[in-house]
C-alpha cells in the first residue's frame, strides 16, 4: 500500500534537524505544516517574505492577506516576521535556509532535479527554485514515484530540462524515502509491500539499494 500525501509529509519531517529553518515549495510540500506537532522545533520560511509560517487556517481565523508562495492562505506562529522579496532571497542565496522541500518531475542518481518545464507544454517559469536548489543547505524532493502516464520519476538520468545539477540530497515519494548516495537511491524506509527488486524492475541496472 502506497503512502498517502500526509504520510509522505511525515516522512519528510523525519529528515529535518531540530531547530532548522525550512523553506517549503508549492504543491505537495505546502501540506507539511499541517503534519507538524504544535510544539515543533522548526521555523518555516516562504520565499514571498514570511518567516514563521503556521498550519492551514480555519474559517474563523483565515486572512486573505496572509499567503504562502503558492498563494494559499496560511497562519503564522508567534514571533513571525514579514519582509520583501530581496530580503527573502538574500536569506536563501546567503545559505541561511537549512532545508528546502520542493516538488519534482524527475530526479536522477546524480542528484539532479527537473521540476519546471515539460517541452511542448505551457511554461509557468522556474520561479525561485533556481535559487532554492543552490542556496539551501539540504534539498528534499517530495513527489509521486510515477507520473500520470505510469513513467518512473526517479531515473538514472533526467530527461527533462534541469532546475539544478547535483543538488538533491533526499527524495520522498509515495513508495519510499531515499537518500542519494554514491549515484544510487539508498532506501531509508519503504511503503508496505514495496521492495528494492520491484523498484529496480523498470531499469536495466539497479539504481535502488538498501
Amino acid at each position: 500500500m502506497m503512502w498517502t500525501k500526509e504520510e509522505m509529509a511525515k516522512q519528510v519531517i523525519k529528515l529535518f534537524d531540530k531547530n532548522s529553518t525550512i523553506n517549503l515549495g508549492i504543491g505537495l510540500p505546502t501540506i507539511i505544516p499541517d503534519q507538524l506537532p504544535k510544539d515543533h522545533p522548526f521555523i518555516i520560511h516562504s520565499e514571498n517574505g514570511v518567516l514563521g509560517v503556521g498550519d492551514s487556517p480555519l474559517k474563523d481565523n483565515v486572512s486573505a492577506t496572509l499567503i504562502n508562495a503558492g498563494k494559499e492562505t496560511i497562519t503564522v506562529e508567534k514571533g513571525a516576521s514579514f519582509f520583501d522579496s530581496s530580503m527573502s532571497f538574500g536569506m536563501i542565496r546567503g545559505g541561511h535556509i537549512d532545508f528546502c522541500v520542493l516538488g519534482g518531475m524527475e530526479v536522477d542518481i546524480e542528484g539532479s532535479l527537473a521540476n519546471w518545464k515539460i517541452p511542448g507544454k505551457k511554461i509557468t517559469g522556474m520561479g525561485g527554485a533556481m535559487d532554492l536548489v543552490n542556496g539551501a543547505k539540504n534539498l528534499i524532493v517530495m513527489m509521486k514515484h510515477y507520473s500520470k502516464s505510469g513513467k518512473p520519476k526517479l531515473l538514472p538520468l533526467c530527461e527533462l530540462p534541469l532546475t539544478g545539477k547535483n543538488v538533491v540530497h533526499y527524495v520522498v515519494t509515495d513508495y519510499g524515502s531515499f537518500k542519494i548516495e554514491k549515484k544510487k537511491f539508498k532506501a531509508l524506509e519503504l511503503a508496505s509491500n514495496v521492495t528494492i527488486e520491484s523498484l529496480n524492475k523498470d531499469f536495466s541496472s539497479d539504481i535502488f539499494i538498501e
